[in-house]
């Protein structure tokens, strides 16, 4: 199992920061201009059950990946889960802690690959280093949209 965590501090209350993420257009405005997805679903919102399904290219080749939210504290947490999709395992919180009058983002994801630890040794940098991007990107749309 290998496990990722990113945080920022968001000059805006913990509540403006949940609800940039209740927008019905999160995923198109958080997602990296370099990796394309497709939003095929979104229902429910940020609730226990809510479900998200999504395609994402690898190159020419589409991964259907759905997910669960399976925790939910308004302005506090949620927590998504794989059902579906690339990885063995996959859950990924999201946590609202106030400081200061701002807001702590921290993104937590426990993942593991397919194939175990032997593809997870030898490739599991490579989607740590893909993971820090793609956060460091989310987490400054995120202040910029939420400190504006």
């Amino acid at each position: 199992m290998l496990h990722f965590k990113h945080s920022s501090i968001i000059n805006a209350s913990p509540e403006v920061v949940w609800k940039f993420h209740e927008r019905p257009d999160i995923l198109q405005l958080l997602n990296p201009p370099w990796q394309p997805v497709q939003v095929v679903r979104r229902e429910g919102g940020l609730n226990v059950g809510a479900i998200t399904e999504f395609r994402l290219f690898l190159g020419p080749l589409p991964l259907t990946w759905l997910a669960r939210h399976t925790e939910c504290e308004q302005y506090r947490l949620f927590t998504d889960e794989q059902i579906s999709g690339p990885f063995e395992y996959w859950v990924h919180r999201h946590e609202f802690e106030p400081e200061n009058g701002k807001t702590r983002l921290t993104d937590a994801i426990s993942f593991s690959m397919p194939g175990g630890g032997t593809v997870e040794f030898v490739s599991g940098w490579l989607v740590q280093a893909q993971l820090e991007a793609m956060f460091r990107y989310r987490h400054y749309v995120t202040k910029r949209e939420c400190e504006s």
